[in-house]
């Protein structure tokens, strides 16, 4: 499903990712771990589309096509979603009309017809109360005053509604209390599908607990520097980076 191919990538000058390999099939679920630095943000970003992150060498595979001259929104089209470490707020804009909109343009990228508004509503209450969202949160701005925990689900929200194949979390488990890490697990764990892969970036093994990855890289100065099973992370907690020869470095 996603391919990526000895991938370079710079911001303002400073190459970041390194030479990175890694392939990713239909239905698994893969984590990257790695520390501070180590481009593991970058290349969600990339992957996504950012336009300030340049990509110097290597190529992106997705469905056997390469998508280095796709904008992110084409990119949204194809199925590639980005759930992010900290989910933004955007006052002003309801969140009905704003899952609404986003539907309806990746319908009109793909050639289908736009949902009307009494499908959509019905569509949205059966998703959203599978999810544990309210009505109430339904009808504010977009994660405007939105807990951790509710900005997540929002986000699970979003993924359902929106069913990509290929979702990118960019340690989406950041700060989050136990609750909301477990909100996070059940609703990956809910989505996983044989059509539908997982790339999860984190720092820590505690979300693993919960969603069972296929597979784990640790990542260091922007590359892969080694691939294992779920094994591989709960090595990490025990012995830290030092066990894979990585010096950890100060958050930037």
């Amino acid at each position: 499903m996603l391919s990526i191919d000895n991938l370079h990538a710079a911001v303002d000058g400073n190459e970041i990712l390194k030479g990175l390999t890694l392939d990713i099939n239909p239905g698994e679920v893969h984590a990257i771990m790695g520390p501070n630095g180590s481009g593991k943000s970058t290349l969600s970003y990339v992957l996504a589309g950012r336009e300030d992150y340049e990509v110097t060498d290597g190529d992106i595979f997705y469905d056997r096509a390469s998508i280095m001259e796709l904008a992110p929104d084409e990119r949204a089209a194809l199925g590639i979603f980005l759930a992010f470490q900290y989910p933004v707020e955007i006052p002003g804009v309801a969140t009905t009309t704003f899952l609404r909109t986003a539907l309806n343009a990746l319908r009109r990228a793909r050639g289908e017809d736009e949902i009307n508004a009494a499908a959509f509503l019905k569509k949205q209450r059966d998703v959203a109360n599978k999810l544990g969202v309210s009505d109430e949160m339904l009808k504010r701005p977009i994660n405007v005053g939105f807990s951790g925990g509710e900005k997540k689900r929002m986000e699970a929200l979003q993924m359902a509604l929106l069913e990509p194949r290929m979702v990118i979390m960019d340690e989406t488990d950041s700060g989050l209390d136990i609750d909301a890490l477990r909100i996070v697990a059940e609703n990956v764990n809910r989505l996983r599908a044989p059509d539908r892969s997982f790339l999860i970036i984190t720092h820590y093994q505690r979300l693993l607990d919960h969603i069972k990855p296929d597979y784990v890289h640790i990542m260091a100065d922007g590359r892969i520097v080694q691939s294992g099973g779920p094994e591989l992370a709960h090595k990490l907690e025990a012995e830290g980076y030092a066990a894979f020869g990585i010096a950890e470095k100060a958050a930037a």
